[in-house]
Protein backbone atom coordinates (compact mmCIF):
# COMPACT_ATOMS: atom_id res chain seq x y z
CA UNK A 1 0.00 0.00 0.00
CA UNK A 2 2.80 2.43 0.88
CA UNK A 3 4.44 1.62 -2.45
CA UNK A 4 1.34 2.83 -4.35
CA UNK A 5 1.20 6.19 -2.53
CA UNK A 6 4.85 6.85 -3.30
CA UNK A 7 4.29 6.13 -7.01
CA UNK A 8 1.29 8.46 -7.12
CA UNK A 9 3.27 11.25 -5.48
CA UNK A 10 6.20 10.91 -7.88
CA UNK A 11 3.76 11.08 -10.75
CA UNK A 12 2.18 14.15 -9.19
CA UNK A 13 5.58 15.87 -8.92
CA UNK A 14 6.34 15.14 -12.57
CA UNK A 15 2.96 16.56 -13.60
CA UNK A 16 3.46 19.69 -11.47
CA UNK A 17 6.90 20.21 -12.99
CA UNK A 18 5.52 19.81 -16.52
CA UNK A 19 2.79 22.38 -15.84
CA UNK A 20 5.28 24.79 -14.25
CA UNK A 21 7.73 24.33 -17.11
CA UNK A 22 5.15 24.84 -19.86
CA UNK A 23 3.32 27.66 -18.11
CA UNK A 24 6.14 29.65 -16.51
CA UNK A 25 9.71 28.62 -17.27
CA UNK A 26 9.45 28.23 -21.05
CA UNK A 27 7.58 31.53 -21.66
CA UNK A 28 9.94 33.32 -19.26
CA UNK A 29 12.98 31.99 -21.15
CA UNK A 30 11.59 33.08 -24.53
CA UNK A 31 10.67 36.47 -23.06
CA UNK A 32 14.21 37.02 -21.83
CA UNK A 33 15.66 36.07 -25.22
CA UNK A 34 13.16 38.38 -26.98
CA UNK A 35 13.95 41.38 -24.78
CA UNK A 36 17.70 40.73 -25.09
CA UNK A 37 17.45 40.70 -28.90
CA UNK A 38 15.42 43.91 -28.86
CA UNK A 39 17.98 45.68 -26.66
CA UNK A 40 20.77 44.41 -28.90
CA UNK A 41 19.10 45.98 -31.94
CA UNK A 42 18.31 49.13 -29.94
CA UNK A 43 21.95 49.58 -29.00
CA UNK A 44 23.10 48.80 -32.57
CA UNK A 45 20.77 51.39 -34.08
CA UNK A 46 21.84 54.04 -31.59
CA UNK A 47 25.47 53.44 -32.51
CA UNK A 48 24.54 53.24 -36.21
CA UNK A 49 23.03 56.75 -36.25
CA UNK A 50 25.95 58.14 -34.21
CA UNK A 51 28.47 56.75 -36.67
CA UNK A 52 26.45 58.09 -39.60
CA UNK A 53 26.25 61.56 -38.04
CA UNK A 54 30.01 61.56 -37.39
CA UNK A 55 30.64 60.60 -41.01
CA UNK A 56 28.24 63.28 -42.31
CA UNK A 57 29.90 65.95 -40.13
CA UNK A 58 33.36 65.21 -41.51
CA UNK A 59 32.59 64.65 -45.19
CA UNK A 60 31.19 66.70 -48.06
CA UNK A 61 27.66 67.97 -48.10
CA UNK A 62 25.71 66.55 -51.02
CA UNK A 63 22.15 67.61 -51.68
CA UNK A 64 21.10 63.97 -52.17
CA UNK A 65 23.13 62.74 -49.14
CA UNK A 66 24.08 59.63 -51.11
CA UNK A 67 27.66 59.65 -49.79
CA UNK A 68 26.44 59.37 -46.18
CA UNK A 69 23.67 56.87 -46.99
CA UNK A 70 26.08 54.65 -48.97
CA UNK A 71 28.58 54.75 -46.11
CA UNK A 72 25.92 53.87 -43.55
CA UNK A 73 24.51 51.00 -45.61
CA UNK A 74 27.98 49.52 -45.97
CA UNK A 75 28.76 49.93 -42.24
CA UNK A 76 25.65 48.58 -40.49
CA UNK A 77 26.63 47.15 -37.10
CA UNK A 78 26.15 43.44 -36.55
CA UNK A 79 22.59 42.69 -35.46
CA UNK A 80 19.76 40.33 -36.34
CA UNK A 81 18.06 42.80 -38.73
CA UNK A 82 21.20 43.98 -40.55
CA UNK A 83 19.77 43.23 -44.00
CA UNK A 84 16.82 45.56 -43.40
CA UNK A 85 19.24 48.50 -43.28
CA UNK A 86 21.67 47.39 -45.97
CA UNK A 87 19.08 46.74 -48.66
CA UNK A 88 17.05 49.85 -47.98
CA UNK A 89 14.04 47.77 -46.90
CA UNK A 90 11.28 49.16 -44.74
CA UNK A 91 13.76 51.03 -42.51
CA UNK A 92 14.76 54.39 -43.97
CA UNK A 93 17.95 56.34 -43.27
CA UNK A 94 17.30 60.10 -43.07
CA UNK A 95 20.07 62.69 -43.29
CA UNK A 96 19.09 66.34 -42.73
CA UNK A 97 21.49 69.27 -42.83
CA UNK A 98 20.76 72.60 -41.15
CA UNK A 99 22.19 76.10 -41.06
CA UNK A 100 21.81 78.52 -38.17
CA UNK A 101 20.17 81.85 -38.91
CA UNK A 102 22.62 84.46 -37.51
CA UNK A 103 19.83 86.87 -36.58
CA UNK A 104 17.52 84.49 -34.68
CA UNK A 105 19.75 81.49 -33.94
CA UNK A 106 17.06 79.17 -35.34
CA UNK A 107 18.03 76.15 -37.42
CA UNK A 108 16.70 76.09 -40.97
CA UNK A 109 17.07 73.51 -43.73
CA UNK A 110 20.46 73.93 -45.40
CA UNK A 111 20.52 74.89 -49.07
CA UNK A 112 23.45 75.63 -51.32
CA UNK A 113 24.24 75.75 -55.01
CA UNK A 114 26.47 72.86 -55.98
CA UNK A 115 27.75 69.90 -54.03
CA UNK A 116 30.99 69.17 -52.23
CA UNK A 117 32.67 72.56 -52.14
CA UNK A 118 34.38 74.66 -49.49
CA UNK A 119 31.58 77.25 -49.79
CA UNK A 120 28.76 74.78 -49.03
CA UNK A 121 29.26 73.92 -45.37
CA UNK A 122 26.17 73.43 -43.15
CA UNK A 123 26.22 74.05 -39.39
CA UNK A 124 24.52 70.89 -38.13
CA UNK A 125 23.53 67.45 -39.37
CA UNK A 126 20.86 65.09 -38.01
CA UNK A 127 20.82 61.40 -38.90
CA UNK A 128 17.89 59.14 -38.01
CA UNK A 129 16.38 55.78 -38.88
CA UNK A 130 12.63 55.71 -39.42
CA UNK A 131 10.02 53.02 -40.06
CA UNK A 132 12.01 50.29 -38.35
CA UNK A 133 9.85 47.58 -36.80
CA UNK A 134 11.18 44.83 -34.56
CA UNK A 135 9.43 41.63 -35.69
CA UNK A 136 11.28 38.79 -33.95
CA UNK A 137 9.00 36.18 -32.29
CA UNK A 138 5.89 38.40 -32.49
CA UNK A 139 5.01 37.05 -35.95
CA UNK A 140 4.77 33.54 -34.47
CA UNK A 141 2.04 34.70 -32.11
CA UNK A 142 0.21 36.97 -34.61
CA UNK A 143 1.12 40.04 -32.57
CA UNK A 144 1.84 43.42 -34.15
CA UNK A 145 5.53 44.38 -34.56
CA UNK A 146 7.15 46.81 -32.13
CA UNK A 147 7.71 50.23 -33.71
CA UNK A 148 11.19 51.37 -32.73
CA UNK A 149 12.04 55.07 -32.22
CA UNK A 150 13.88 57.01 -34.91
CA UNK A 151 17.17 57.16 -32.97
CA UNK A 152 17.97 60.76 -34.08
CA UNK A 153 21.54 61.95 -33.63
CA UNK A 154 22.55 65.58 -34.24
CA UNK A 155 26.12 66.88 -34.34
CA UNK A 156 27.84 70.08 -35.39
CA UNK A 157 29.54 69.93 -38.74
CA UNK A 158 33.30 69.96 -38.37
CA UNK A 159 34.51 71.62 -41.56
CA UNK A 160 32.53 69.21 -43.69
CA UNK A 161 35.74 67.55 -44.81
CA UNK A 162 36.80 70.70 -46.68
CA UNK A 163 40.09 72.55 -46.59
CA UNK A 164 39.16 76.21 -47.21
CA UNK A 165 42.75 77.19 -48.07
CA UNK A 166 43.09 74.67 -50.88
CA UNK A 167 39.37 74.49 -51.73
CA UNK A 168 39.36 70.68 -51.69
CA UNK A 169 36.81 68.48 -49.96
CA UNK A 170 36.57 64.85 -48.86
CA UNK A 171 33.57 63.23 -50.57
Amino acid sequence: MAERKRNRRSGQAALEFAILYAGVLLPLTFGIVYVAQMYWVWHSMTEFTREGARYAATHCWESSSTNVRDYMQSHVPVNIDKLQFQSGGSAAINIDYFSRDPATGQLTAFQCQGDCSATCVPDTVTVSVTNYEFRRFVSYFNLPPIQMPSFPTSVSVEGNGCDPEQGTCTP
